[in-house]
């Protein structure tokens, strides 16, 4: 894709001299003749590089380039200035000028000079495409040796390097975030912008604004112009968390942009080409909220390209041990504690545990047992109520001629005081009740060391 630059001198000489210069490299010009025609002709071809005069009619170049960087922080800005407005120039820097060069100038000088400050903005996504992928790879890894986990990688594999659009679904906490980080990773795009959004945590009368963006004066409050989500991913990928949360009425233009390939900013007049992969995830069953006209069945169909399931943890135990290790590392490392290791049968309450929660769940329980774990030992008695609370679900099942509650209550107290030796503190834990409730059913129970 060219590059456009936005050519801005009241001297029309000039301004035809930079334009057979900047073709003959390809580059796509634009011209404007004072700084106030400059703002529209930004606002309507978004150029990835200015060159703004200082000395211009309606508007001189230093009001112009504090309007163009309140539209647009990010884009490169190369003052040119004639004999004389060297201390203007520098004042233009300060404001947020990339460079200047100065008239008269040769054309290969301003070649050079144009390269550098597009370099200087490649260099900047760069750094950000660098600091995501860090983040991905540094405490954000898919653990797991199941076959279900390998099928998923395979199928992450063979999309990732296409263009189609990808829907993700598994329930809460499965690590839908960190498959779409993989899908962009591994992508032809991975140096390209990517942007996520939760559909579901942003107010409904927001949510247009924030994927599509707006123009200055759109509506009350709107004081510059806003590039939306979209726009800002164009090149690499947007990731639609919890898709299935949107509105009816978002659900239309979001079908729009798939269709279309384009978006429009609120108060827009005209339509906006984006070059976007959408990956879409959500915990919400798509297929019946078709069924029961909550889900627009074209958008359904139009996500639904790719759809890549991911399998609750229940599923895949045998997972669980390299995860527990995984957290057990990380969360022993961020407190400051050496190796923490599992006493025996811990790790054998976590494998029998449904993990309703998945990773997320998992995730939180080592970290909170790591945290209150005294020395570098996990035992039983650091194992949350609800975990050991499942455990005693699963064990005792309602016999068909029934049961006495008495009997059982004063077995249970038993088996948790058998199991502490005696320490009421810690066997009142294990039942999820308080030391004064345990000691008032001992005596109800005449129960005695």
């Amino acid at each position: 894709m060219h590059k456009k630059i936005l050519v801005v001198d009241d001297e029309k000489n000039m301004r035809w001299a930079l334009r057979k210069a900047l073709e003959k490299e390809k580059y796509v010009v634009y011209e404007a003749s004072n700084g106030k025609e400059a703002i529209e002709k930004f606002n309507s071809c978004n150029p990835n590089l200015v060159l703004l005069d200082l000395k211009m009619p309606a508007m001189d170049g230093l009001e112009a380039l504090k309007k163009i960087k309140v539209l647009n922080e990010e884009v490169p800005i190369i003052m040119i200035t004639a004999h004389g407005t060297m201390e203007t120039a520098i004042e233009a820097m300060k404001i947020g000028a990339l460079d200047y060069i100065s008239k008269p100038f040769e054309v290969e000088e301003l070649k050079v000079t144009i390269q550098k400050a597009l370099g200087f903005g490649a260099l900047k996504e760069e750094l950000n495409y660098l600091r995501e992928e860090l983040e991905h790879t540094t405490g954000k890894q898919i653990i797991g040796a199941s076959n279900q986990l390998k099928n998923v990688m395979d199928m992450v594999e063979r999309v990732s390097k296409t263009n189609a659009t990808v829907l993700i679904l598994g329930e809460s906490g499965t690590g839908k975030e960190l498959i779409a980080n993989a899908i962009h990773y591994s992508s032809d795009r991975k140096a390209a912008p990517y942007v996520k959004i939760n559909c579901g945590a942003i107010p409904e009368n927001l949510i247009e604004s924030e994927l599509f963006g707006y123009e200055k004066g759109a509506f009350t409050g709107a004081a510059t112009r806003k590039i939306g989500k979209f726009e800002r991913a164009n090149g690499g990928t947007i990731f639609l968390d919890e898709v299935g949360e949107l509105d009816l009425g978002m659900q239309v233009k979001l079908l729009r942009v798939l269709q279309e390939k384009e978006i429009e900013r609120i108060g827009g007049t005209q339509p906006i080409k984006i070059d976007v992969r959408v990956v879409a995830a959500t915990n919400r069953d798509l297929f019946s909220m078709v069924e029961e006209g909550r889900f627009r069945e074209d958008l359904y169909y139009r996500l639904n390209v790719i759809p890549i399931q991911l399998p609750p943890l229940r599923e895949r135990k045998e997972d669980i041990p390299l995860l527990v290790n995984y957290f057990l590392e990380k969360f022993s490392q961020e407190v400051g504690k050496g190796k923490i290791m599992l006493e025996d049968g811990v790790a054998e309450k976590l494998l029998q545990y449904q993990w309703k929660g998945n990773i997320r769940e998992l995730e939180n329980v080592i970290e909170r047992m790591v945290i209150l774990s005294d020395g570098n030992k996990i035992t039983v008695n650091n194992l949350p109520k609800e975990i050991l609370v499942a455990e005693i679900r699963e064990e005792f099942l309602l016999p068909e001629n029934g049961l006495f509650m008495e009997d059982l209550e004063k077995n249970l107290i038993l088996q948790a005081l058998e199991r502490t030796d005696y320490n009421q503190t810690k066997a009142a834990q294990l039942l999820g009740i308080s030391r004064h409730t345990l000691i008032y059913r001992m005596e109800k129970y005449s129960i005695k060391k």
